[in-house]
């Protein structure tokens, strides 16, 4: 038995980097998947790669995290193919452009906060019907070290996955008396194309390599355990939480 044997988990921007590995992960441990992005062909390769390996257990749905009629169909395909959502990871995102909160036009920030920040409002609005149903559920919402500390020159993100992080506390209150959990990931420098382009750079990666104590680059894998544990039974007694995972780079000197 996995440890999300027959539940059902929704899991946005699948098909690549972080979206992947916690799709891959959830259908290792049982779970009926449904992935979403916008990115159809590598979407539909993730999900056939599951397929091939653990049975007809993933379906892919097109799906931009921004527009609430696209939550509408995505939680419609959820039941029509699985009956049920128990779990809900809201892991898309974008950082956007790197600029100065002084240089960045209205449209640029609205880009970053509706897909980092609204898209998370409306996948907690369509799935809680259903979980409500079932009398439980799980909600993850995949933040970030900067929805904490912020971050200098892509504010609109840090900003965006403030508003994440608070909107998890609003929920996990809210939802509590349904039997609904609700927590937020906080994963600092992972290994994901959003580092990676800058970590070639020799001078960079030892640049932020000095601001981790453990001394090392984080995994994608790393923050897909977190998400598969709080997605799990194992962690009912939590709601609410902030789960950090940076290699230390938040403790303070």
């Amino acid at each position: 038995m996995g440890r999300l044997s027959n539940k059902v988990a929704i899991i946005t921007g699948a098909a690549s980097g972080q979206g992947a590995v916690e799709a891959r992960l959830f259908a290792q441990e049982g779970a009926k998947v449904v992935a979403t992005d916008m990115q159809e062909e590598l979407l539909q390769k993730v999900v056939d790669e599951i397929n091939r390996e653990y049975g007809e257990v993933a379906i892919a749905v097109k799906h931009n995290v921004a527009e609430e009629s696209d939550w509408i169909h995505v939680v419609q395909a959820a039941i029509q193919k699985f009956g049920k959502v128990d779990i809900l990871i809201n892991n898309a995102g974008i950082t956007g452009k790197s600029l100065e909160l002084q240089d960045i036009t209205i449209e640029e920030w609205n880009k970053v906060m509706n897909v980092n920040a609204l898209g998370n409002l409306w996948g907690i609005k369509h799935v809680v019907p259903e979980m409500k149903k079932l009398g439980q559920g799980s909600i993850v919402n995949i933040s970030s070290l900067a929805g904490i500390n912020g971050l200098g020159g892509i504010g609109a993100y840090g900003a965006s996955k403030g508003a994440t992080r608070t909107l998890t506390k609003g929920a996990a209150r809210d939802l509590g008396p349904s039997h609904i959990r609700v927590n937020s990931v906080h994963p600092g420098f992972i290994e994901t194309a959003m580092i990676t382009q800058f970590t070639s750079n020799e001078e960079v990666k030892n640049h932020l390599l000095s601001q981790i104590p453990l001394g090392y680059l984080g995994n994608p894998i790393d923050v897909a355990h977190a998400a598969l544990f709080l997605a799990s039974d194992e962690s009912r007694f939590i709601t609410g939480e902030e789960l950090i995972i940076d290699g230390g780079q938040s403790i303070k000197e």
